[in-house]
């Protein structure tokens, strides 16, 4: 099959360098932005399944609650306010990033990530002392402006997926990019952790404790980001350097020269500010190629159905049958799943290479999803009304585990991984605009929707989500070149080797090394 190539990467080069133990310090502290996100992720779902919180706040959801026995399982989470305060946080972080941008561009990174954890420790603590929903969003909303400001700078620097590539050597550059996303499954699997514990409290204030205790990892990205130093492309790009040469050297090692390698991305820089309008330079014929990824991938992840099982796998277990104890419980199990997996990705996603994984997790999670929309149909049928026994419901659980296991080591690490990879300098800040708004866009959509989906469309969501697999697969097949060991200044190579994205690019626009800077970026007013 033609799109089926590997593309072979030889003309790049490999530069010099190691995994410093500075790097790895670095790249730990950045990819912390993820406990936030993670925490957010998990937390919702379970407190959404909690009687005390719906008594308190969603008092019409807790009475359908009641009645589920004798009532459609379907619809008795389906609530669009209920929805709001899960998906509240990610409109917000979506919008707040473009204001984050100014302060990342005056200020640098580590500031704009300080500003954003200092938010979301606001965030938490209103959260946690909510007696109101309308306490409880603008809680929400003030985490999504944390999250956007810590995670998400777009228009100004990078996020943290695009900051972990420029550290990390080219070789290593997927193992430690993918520790954002392993410190997503972590915020997650503590959140869901955190709420198997509380729902226990029997004074009914556990949701409190829950919601409250999102200031831990934003007290760590605060306080991590004041040690936080900025990427040598970064540095040079706003004028610094001498400081960038000693950054290279730093991240690179002591020991090893950067001559070649700081005078590529001096060469990059000076050719990048030559672009006097990337966002309309994105739109070019030459960059189709990463203009397509940068939609595409992002709105594909989100239609993996995954924050179906992240975001309300307490109120999706609670909806199968499960009763609260068991629910939590299935969702701690998914959580550390998705843990162990995301380790998979991580030491094999330099050695097998992104296109492996994500063919091989897609083919796992389209037999999952039908698989588990079977088994809900046989029980539930289209009336919602039944129950599941023990070792039935151990199956669903199963097979639910193994779909978890295929996005952590597929899409969830490498929908951050690929994007923040394939962008020229020139037109970096707006490809990853467009990345980091399309995901958001689309978790706002689905966190927002699902609920209300399940009443309707009932086991079918599940077949609706693989069929989007089967559609997302077949993409990658055909469209994906290997971008694995290529430097991120070479990776027009791969797009030019590519047997459908070189009709896009001609001899002109290939243009790698500090002695082949073409003036063809040059957009005229």
């Amino acid at each position: 099959m033609a799109g089926g190539a590997v593309v072979s990467t030889g003309a790049g080069k490999d530069y010099p360098g190691k995994l410093t133990l500075f790097v790895f310090f670095t790249c730990v502290v950045a990819a912390t932005g993820g406990l936030i996100f993670g925490y957010d992720i998990g937390i919702s779902g379970g407190v959404t399944s909690m009687d005390p919180f719906l008594k308190k706040f969603f008092p019409e959801v807790y009475r359908k609650k009641q009645m589920a026995d004798k009532n459609n399982q379907y619809c008795k989470y389906d609530n669009q306010l209920l929805q709001t305060f899960t998906s509240s946080l990610y409109l917000a972080a979506l919008v707040s990033s473009f204001f984050a941008a100014t302060v990342t561009r005056v200020l640098g990174r580590k500031w704009s990530m300080f500003a954003g954890g200092l938010t979301f420790l606001i965030g938490a603590a209103l959260n946690g002392a909510a007696e109101n929903v309308a306490m409880l969003i603008v809680g929400r909303i003030l985490l999504g402006v944390g999250v956007g400001f810590a995670n998400q700078e777009m228009n100004g620097m990078q996020s943290v997926p695009v900051y972990l590539s420029e550290m990390a050597p080219a070789r290593l550059r997927g193992m430690l990019n993918i520790g954002f996303q392993l410190m997503i499954t972590i915020g997650i699997l503590a959140a869901e952790l955190i709420n198997y514990g509380t729902a226990k409290i029997k004074a009914g204030w556990g949701w409190r404790v829950s919601l409250a205790l999102a200031a831990v990892p934003a007290a760590i990205i605060t306080l991590g980001s004041l040690f936080l130093p900025d990427t040598p492309n970064s540095l040079i790009d706003r004028g610094h350097p001498e400081a960038a040469e000693r950054m290279l050297r730093r991240i690179r090692g002591s020991d090893v020269d950067v001559s070649e390698e700081y005078a590529d991305l001096v060469a990059a820089s000076e050719e990048s500010k030559l672009v006097q309008h990337p966002w309309r330079n994105i739109l070019r014929r030459k960059y189709r190629a990463q203009l397509t990824m940068a939609i595409c991938i992002p709105f594909f992840q989100q239609l993996t159905g995954i924050n179906v099982i992240m975001f309300y796998a307490p109120v999706l277990f609670d909806t199968l049958g499960f009763k609260s104890d068991a629910s939590l419980m299935s969702a701690v199990i998914t959580g550390l799943v998705n843990v162990f997996a995301t380790l998979v990705s991580i030491f094999t996603v330099d050695r097998l290479g992104r296109r492996k994984l994500f063919l091989q997790g897609g083919a796992q999670m389209v037999v999952c999803q039908v698989v588990v929309g079977t088994l809900i149909a046989v029980k539930f049928g289209t009336s919602g009304i039944g129950d599941i026994p023990k070792g039935y419901a151990a199956v669903v659980v199963l097979f639910i585990c193994m779909y978890v296991a295929g996005f952590a080591w597929s899409w969830g690490p490498l929908g951050w991984l690929v994007p923040s990879e394939i962008f020229p300098l020139e037109i970096r800040p707006a490809g990853q605009s467009i990345n980091v708004s399309v995901n958001m866009l689309f978790t706002f959509v689905i966190a927002q929707a699902f609920l209300t989906m399940l009443c309707h469309m009932k086991f079918g969501l599940f077949y609706f989500f693989a069929g989007w697999v089967v559609i997302m697969t077949v993409f990658i097949a055909l469209f994906l070149p290997e971008t694995k060991n290529v430097p991120i200044e070479e990776m027009v190579l791969v797009w030019k080797s590519h047997w459908f994205w070189r009709r896009f690019i001609g001899d002109q626009d290939v243009h790698v090394g500090a002695n082949h800077v073409s003036n063809n970026n040059k957009l005229q007013p």
